[in-house]
């Protein structure tokens, strides 16, 4: 369908006009057929296994595998290079849900900050999308490695980009998008090590005004999913999405895998995002890493907390997270979180009382929220706050 648009617009836009002077097509019909054809791959293409095989050269070099499947590196015959992710085929359904999630999420969006869908093969023999090539492969192979060589800004770019792509996913497409799977291994990185949100197979579309989605079935990484996965038939909300990307904020200021156990165990009380907790309590927070990158890391450190709460109502929208990232705001003390790491039930996830503020945390509209306050670099230098009535 794509190929016979463009061919008729091609031919429609190369046609001669009869007229006399000046041929407004001889300097027009290039930039209006570029803009044409971009327009047409626009949406994911339906690509025939004979065609990846060749993009790929018969699968030659692989780029990572896993239950999944594989993923090859690859080229379209233009020399803009791809990844093709082949998905596995078997009795298990999970795989046709995961190709579908996938097409149906990342298919309909276009985001600086999100890895780009370019097509899809889908047959008796293979189920396969084809996404654009990130050159420096997946946040965690350089955020753990043994060299470290990013640098502190670099990570706190990498951070505020990734949040405005999940923020995005959450806030502005038609429907809300849920990831589902936030972590270091699912942020690629370009060229320039510019982050973009990947793997979206258990992501799941819902309707903005719902309050809650319905799951069935595990979702997500160990390590990484929210406190309300553990109780049984507990609403599951978008802001399990936040506390994902707070566990990978805490990953990013440590420069390492965050560890643990369940209950009392060692691994537990271990648990770094546990020790920043007890360096903010003690007023420490800032010994958390070397001098010069201090007050993003405090910032960082400081955001995680808000976004590792108990309670999903607690945590912030990823807008405001975004906000308080990039440091135009002062970010309030968050209360106590992990609580559920000793005690599982109900409790622990109702939102902390606030009394005080009189906030219902449901948004970040107006000067004041009950995350943050706005700020300006005049108002504290001078100690200057916004009167509350």
């Amino acid at each position: 369908m794509h190929r016979k648009m463009v061919s008729e617009v091609r031919a429609a836009v190369t046609t001669p006009q009869p007229s006399s002077g000046i041929q407004v097509w001889e300097f027009d019909a290039p930039t209006m057929e570029k803009f044409f054809l971009e327009l047409a791959q626009e949406k994911p293409v339906r690509f025939t296994a004979q065609q990846l095989c060749a993009f790929t050269d018969n699968y030659n070099t692989v780029l990572s595998s896993g239950g999944f499947g594989r993923v090859y590196k690859g080229q379209f015959p233009n020399g803009v290079k791809i990844a093709v992710k082949v998905l596995n085929r078997g009795p298990n359904r999970n795989i046709e849900e995961q190709f579908m999630a996938e097409v149906g999420t990342i298919g309909r969006t276009h985001h600086i900050n999100l890895v780009r869908l370019y097509g899809f093969c889908y047959d008796h023999f293979m189920s396969a999308l084809v996404y654009e090539f990130m050159e420096n492969g997946s946040l965690d192979n350089h955020l753990f490695s043994e060299n470290q060589e990013l640098q502190w800004d670099k990570l706190h770019e990498i951070a505020v980009r990734t949040a405005k792509g999940i923020a995005y996913l959450h806030e502005e497409c038609q429907q809300r998008i849920i990831h589902y799977d936030i972590k270091p291994g699912n942020v690629l990185l370009d060229e320039n090590f510019s982050p973009k949100v990947a793997d979206f197979g258990l992501a799941k579309l819902c309707n903005r005004n719902d309050s809650h989605v319905t799951i069935t079935g595990y979702r997500g990484t160990p390590g990484y999913l929210a406190p309300e996965f553990l109780l049984k038939n507990f609403p599951i909300t978008y802001k399990c999405d936040v506390y994902s990307f707070g566990i990978l904020l805490f990953e990013i200021v440590g420069r390492r895998k965050n560890t643990r156990g369940g209950g009392n165990s060692n691994d537990s009380l271990n648990w770094f995002p546990k020790k920043v907790w007890e360096e903010f309590e003690k007023g420490e927070l800032m010994k958390l890493t070397e001098e010069k990158d201090r007050v993003k890391a405090e910032r960082m450190a400081m955001v995680a907390l808000w976004c590792a709460q108990d309670s999903p109502v607690a945590r912030p929208p990823m807008s405001a997270v975004v906000k308080m990232l990039e440091g135009g705001v002062e970010i309030l003390p968050p209360p106590k979180p992990f609580h559920y790491l000793f005690s599982v039930g109900t409790d622990v996830l109702r939102p902390p009382s606030d009394s005080e503020s009189g906030s219902d945390y449901t948004t970040c509209e107006g000067t004041n929220s009950y995350w943050y306050k706005e700020t300006t670099p005049i108002m504290a230098e001078y100690e200057i706050t916004v009167a509350t009535l």
